[in-house]
C-alpha cells in the first residue's frame, strides 16, 4: 500500500519567486523542473529527503502556464498555498483500484505520466476530507 509522503503540491503565481523563497528560507534546492503541457503547469521539485523505500519526499511548486489549467482555476479561487498531498506507492494501479473499491472516486481511469516520469492518479477531494490526494509510483520503482 502507501509507503511515504511523496510530495506536497503548492500552487503559486510566480514559480521563480517561490523557489527563491524556499531556497533562501530553508535551503531547499531544485532537484528537478519541467513543464507539463497536459496539466498546464511549470513545476519545480524541491527534494527534502530520501526515504527508506528508494524514493524521496519533495515539495512540488506549481505555476500555471495557461488560464484553463486546473491549477490556474484553483489559484483563482483559493490563492497561493497547499494544493494537494501525494502518497508514494509501488503500485499506483493496484492501490487506486483498492481505494476505488472502498467508494473513493479516482479521477483518472488509467494512471497518467507525472513529474520525473512517474505514474500518477488523483482521488476526489470530496471523498478525502476536502484534500486533493495524489497517488504516485516513482519511475525509479517501476519494474
Amino acid at each position: 500500500m502507501l509507503t511515504r509522503i511523496d510530495h506536497i503540491g503548492i500552487a503559486c503565481f510566480d514559480l521563480d519567486k517561490t523557489v527563491e523563497f524556499y531556497r533562501a528560507t530553508y535551503g531547499f534546492e531544485v532537484f528537478h523542473s519541467e513543464v507539463n503541457e497536459e496539466q498546464g503547469v511549470r513545476e519545480a521539485m524541491l527534494k527534502i529527503n530520501d526515504t527508506g523505500d528508494g524514493g524521496a519526499s519533495y515539495l512540488q511548486l506549481l505555476e500555471p502556464t495557461r488560464e484553463d489549467s486546473t491549477v490556474a482555476k484553483w489559484l483563482a479561487k483559493n490563492g497561493e498555498g497547499v494544493h494537494h498531498i501525494a502518497f508514494g506507492t509501488a503500485d499506483v494501479d493496484g492501490d487506486a483500484a483498492d481505494i476505488r473499491s472502498k467508494g473513493v472516486r479516482v479521477l483518472y481511469e488509467e494512471p497518467r505520466i507525472g513529474s520525473m516520469g512517474s505514474r500518477i492518479t488523483f482521488l476526489h477531494p470530496k471523498d478525502c476530507g476536502g484534500v486533493l490526494t495524489e497517488l504516485v509510483t516513482s519511475a525509479a520503482t517501476e519494474h
